[in-house]
């Protein structure tokens, strides 16, 4: 059986977790990476400010599931008291954890002070942790950084120690300074140094897309879990490929048919949670359907038609007519 860790009093399973992505990880992408064997999942990140002055989109970034435990909310700010403010409002919607981004690279959120940008200043990253741990009470609060802000300010062991100091309860690091967004490779030399500066649990990310990517993740970093992002785009089955190998299970990965049931089913889930008309709701869903279909014969033609879907029936049809096109290459038809 897999081994667990625990960040405060919650126990992770040390298989894989998925990583926070604004802008793809919603509700309906959790469940399908939790379904698939995601041992632990973060929720798009909620800005702290925008919180405490609205509440109109609150409830739906940060309502809980049973299906999604062991969850976070993730939070970014630059502003200690309205951390602890959000986190207070948080915690109505009870989350296992509480987590702080201090490692998005986008210039909006930079701007404000807020994510990577934190990598500049240690001493107000910490007070901010300081200020939501104190407001969390008993639940456990986390902080997701970046290696530093650039090549020549490779900080993330020492902004780590500050953070434990402050009183986080784990540290994810993903391993790229701000200015490589996510260009170039992710430095798992810096991960491990973290790992070695601090007590607390150390979460690795970046570059992780299979289950090689992922041992080499545990084995050269010492890390105690791994995070997976952009390598779980279309492709949930990632997590129980890990689980299974942890668990001395045999995985037989999906079929392009069983692929292609299971994007249907996202598409489903993305629908059935939407507020929004099928045809808004589609338009969500098209960057999904898309990544299902990466990596065969003729896709990009294929992805770009998922950009024009505007209701189920027709994802459906593109499905079919997709695994028609792969049959007919494998007996050289086309």
């Amino acid at each position: 059986m897999s081994e667990t860790l625990k960040i405060g009093g919650v126990s992770i399973v040390r298989t894989a977790a998925l990583a926070p992505m604004a802008g793809v990880a919603d509700r309906a992408y959790r469940l399908m990476c939790k379904k698939y064997g995601a041992a632990y999942v973060v929720s798009e990140m909620v800005s702290a400010k925008g919180i405490c002055y609205s509440d109109r989109k609150t409830a739906e970034l940060c309502t809980v599931t049973d299906e999604e435990r062991p969850m976070a909310i993730q939070l970014f700010g630059s502003e200690p008291d309205f951390m602890a403010e959000a986190v207070k409002i948080v915690l109505e919607y009870h989350p296992d954890i509480i987590d702080i981004n201090m490692g998005c690279p986008v210039p909006k959120v930079v701007g404000t002070g807020a994510g990577s940008a934190l990598m500049k200043d240690v001493r107000l990253a910490a007070d901010i942790a300081e200020a939501a741990v104190k407001a969390a009470g008993d639940t456990p609060v986390t902080v997701k950084i970046r290696s530093g802000w650039n090549g020549e300010s490779i900080n993330a062991p020492e902004m780590a120690r500050a953070l434990e100091a402050a009183g986080a309860a784990a540290v994810a690091v993903h391993g790229r300074t701000r200015d490589m967004f996510y260009s170039g490779d992710s430095d798992m030399s810096v991960i491990k140094a973290v790992k070695e500066a601090v007590k607390i649990p150390v979460i690795g990310n970046g570059d992780v897309n299979d289950l090689a990517s992922c041992m080499k993740m545990y084995e050269q970093t010492g890390c105690d879990l791994v995070m997976i992002g952009r390598g779980s785009y279309g492709n949930p089955f990632v997590f129980r490929e890990i689980a299974a190998h942890m668990n001395g299970e045999e995985y037989v990965p999906p079929t392009l048919e069983e692929k292609m049931q299971v994007m249907l089913e996202h598409i489903r889930l993305i629908l059935q949670l939407s507020e929004k008309c099928e045809e808004l709701a589609m338009h969500e869903a098209r960057k999904h359907a898309a990544w299902y279909m990466n990596g065969y014969y003729g896709s990009a033609k294929f992805r770009g038609r998922c950009y024009q879907l505007s209701s189920y029936s027709e994802a459906e049809a593109l499905a079919e007519e997709f695994v028609e096109l792969q049959k007919m290459r494998e007996n050289n038809k086309v």
